[in-house]
């Protein structure tokens, strides 16, 4: 089987970094922050914000302690991404949808390994044309390239270099795609279980009865109700009084 359900961190076309924040209790989504600022990433020409839904699988970890046998680099300490490519449907933030999984990239990201899962929503209306990675290719040319490109350069505007990858960048197809979910839901299962050393990653959790992070629904309401309430959110800066433009182009010969 390859469908999936992914957690929807960042809708297609929006800026705001945000993601599933692995150390707080029950893994909030939450916007990025670094050096006390909110994290977005730069519209890196010709891409507005992330190109697709943008997310995670859940009930997966890539583990930090132990090199990827395929990439040769540790993990990134984070669930594993998906890259929802269809185009008919924008989802919400915090939505779980179910995915078709179709390939994957493997992103060297400083270091570490950061798979990234292509897939599509079971419910975009062109889903059923698409099965393997290959009819990516056929079916949206130029994407797999777009997306390549995406991750190699979104982080240069931020003063980092390009991101490199596995394989040359070349994407692997559905079964090896299925071979890496499985193994970082291994990962995960002893994780849960305090089988492996998760480091600040919070494992507070409703549903895996036998893990011993696992806690009462009065816990878990207590740890809803002490969040702070929602407040209007801050502004978005102008065009051109970022600190960092919005906008990166670089020039090719």
């Amino acid at each position: 089987q390859n469908v999936f359900n992914m957690v929807v961190e960042v809708p297609r076309w929006t800026n705001a970094k945000m993601e599933i924040a692995t150390k707080d209790p029950l893994n909030p989504i939450k916007q990025d922050v670094k050096k006390g600022k909110l994290r977005y990433v730069a519209n890196v020409f010709p891409h507005k914000g992330y190109i697709w839904n943008y997310g995670a699988i859940p009930q997966t970890w890539e583990d930090p302690g132990g090199k990827d046998e395929n990439t040769g680099c540790c993990g990134d300490n984070d669930p594993i991404d998906v890259c929802d490519i269809g185009s008919k449907v924008v989802c919400s933030r915090g939505e779980v949808i179910q995915v078709k999984v179709l390939g994957t990239l493997a992103l060297i990201d400083e270091g570490e390994t950061d798979w990234k899962i292509i897939a599509i929503n079971t419910e975009d209306p062109e889903a059923g044309n698409y099965n393997d990675i290959d009819d990516v290719r056929r079916m949206k040319p130029g994407y797999l390239e777009a997306t390549v490109d995406w991750f190699r350069r979104y982080k240069v505007p931020d003063g980092k270099p390009e991101n490199q990858f596995a394989f040359n960048g070349e994407f692997k197809d559905k079964d090896f795609a299925l071979s890496v979910i499985k193994s970082t839901h291994e990962h995960w299962k002893a994780l849960i279980a305090k089988k492996a050393d998760g480091g600040e990653i919070n494992c507070t959790n409703l549903t895996v009865s036998d893990s011993p992070f696992c806690c009462s629904q009065e816990c878990a309401k207590a740890t809803v109700d002490a969040a702070p309430p929602c407040k209007a959110a801050n502004a978005i800066p102008p065009e051109g009084k970022s600190p960092n433009p919005r906008f990166f182009s670089q020039n090719r010969d």
